[in-house]
């Protein structure tokens, strides 16, 4: 089988014509159809082998010539177009409602469990994280990780185009709604973060936190400011300890910070490392005597993945037109535990990761905590990032094919909106 040649496949999935695919490589090409069956219950494969003549079972399903695998949702257009660019193909059979793959060669019949091979392709990752993850977190995650599925809910208010917020993706006037992205070195989320409140509609300014510290900021003429993820210092005074350290102990730092504060016309996001810097700093809750902190993961390990958190009925500015929804969002971070010492009413979470067991919940954190939000909803701190999912791409799996944007927009929409209705008071 030739490579699809002159990015072939890449114009098949602009044309809509590809609904999957997979690469032909380690294991051959029944373990790239197995593997393609592994992440859907009640989908399996009916395989016709007499496709490969002359060719025995084995020596076809075990074969690693590099290849691809893909299925398609117009048989005819898809085989048009790759034999008039002279693109050798198979049809290997179709996808069915069943829990096994089942090959047919030579009037016999394979029938493959498809569970069965599950349990065998995702044992060496058990065997893996043994020896990586602390305590029977190893177990947990085996025993869970197909009893945790993505579902989601967006919500009937949501309709997925930018132009039902108002919102001119090509906008290049500015709008004077002023946001400003703080870093440190090791950030590395100030782009998407930057991009986000921009297409949003504020005028977004970036700064460093040495422009704190010298005084060249002093965000007087911003009204919001987001605390981004990444690595300050990476992360070797422990996750964000440096960042907070240097705004803290900074008296021009420490002073703007606490004049931005201090007004009733801003808001703050903090996400990952800026969720630890903004807990570090007391920001969320300056109030309280016990205030909460950021531990590390109880797994003792980096958790990367993408996980379904639940968007709770809420005050925040942010996040409470999203109440109700359950969405898909990337976390990846070392310490993102929320240890919160007070009984969970004498907080605000607006957002909770979906299950409670892990790696649902990747951190640990007390009663599922994916964020936390001030009393008055102006001030949000979350360890996911919203930033690198709000839109569709951004998802390993989306099921509204029209929509140009995620429900993860509308916190970026709803905080322009507070703060356009705020300058016009």
């Amino acid at each position: 089988m030739k490579l699809l040649i002159d990015d072939a496949h890449i114009d098949l999935i602009n044309k809509g014509y590809i609904l999957a695919g997979h690469d032909v490589s380690s294991g051959g090409l029944i373990t790239t159809l197995l593997e393609m069956t592994f992440s859907t219950e009640g989908l399996g494969m009916e395989l016709l082998f007499d496709v490969f003549e002359g060719v025995y079972l084995f020596n076809s399903a075990f074969s690693e010539k590099p290849g691809l695998v893909i299925q398609v949702t117009d048989y005819n257009k898809v085989a048009s177009y790759l034999f008039d660019r002279g693109i050798e193909f198979y049809i290997l059979g179709d996808v069915v409602e069943s829990d096994t793959v089942k090959i047919n060669y030579e009037g016999e019949t394979f029938k493959l469990d498809i569970a069965d091979f599950r349990d065998i392709w995702n044992h060496p990752s058990l065997l893996f994280n043994m020896e990586q993850i602390a305590g029977e977190l190893a177990s947990e995650r085996y025993m869970n990780v197909f009893e945790q599925p993505l579902k989601y809910r967006f919500g009937q208010v949501f309709t997925g185009k930018f132009s039902s917020y108002g919102i001119d993706p090509h906008r290049r006037k500015p709008s004077g709604i002023k946001a400003a992205i703080i870093r440190e070195k090791g950030c590395q989320c100030d782009r998407e973060m930057a991009y986000a409140l921009y297409l949003a509609g504020f005028d977004v300014k970036d700064i460093h936190t040495t422009d704190l510290m010298s005084g060249r900021e002093n965000l007087e003429d911003v009204n919001m400011i987001v605390f981004v993820g990444g690595f300050s210092n990476s992360d070797v005074l422990g996750s964000a300890k440096g960042w907070a350290g240097a705004l803290k102990y900074n008296e021009k730092a420490r002073t703007a910070l606490y004049n931005f504060y201090k007004r009733d016309d801003t808001l703050s996001l903090g996400v990952c490392n800026g969720c630890q810097v903004m807990v570090e700093l007391g920001l969320i809750y300056p109030e309280m005597e016990n205030k909460p902190k950021m531990l590390p993961n109880d797994s003792q390990k980096f958790e990367s993945g993408f996980v379904n958190v639940t968007i709770q009925p809420n005050n925040s500015i942010m996040l409470r037109a999203l109440a109700g929804c359950r969405l898909g969002v990337w976390i990846a971070h070392g310490e993102g535990k929320f240890m919160l010492s007070e009984d969970e009413k004498a907080y605000n979470i607006p957002l909770k990761y979906s299950y409670s067991e892990y790696p649902g919940n990747p951190n640990g954190s007390d009663y599922d905590a994916a964020g936390i939000c001030s009393k008055d909803g102006r001030h949000l701190a979350m360890m996911p990032h919203l930033e690198r999912s709000f839109l569709p791409w951004q998802w390993p799996y989306y099921n509204r094919n029209n929509d140009e944007i995620t429900p993860w927009f509308l916190a970026f929409v709803s905080a322009k909106e507070w703060i356009a209705n705020i300058i016009k008071k």
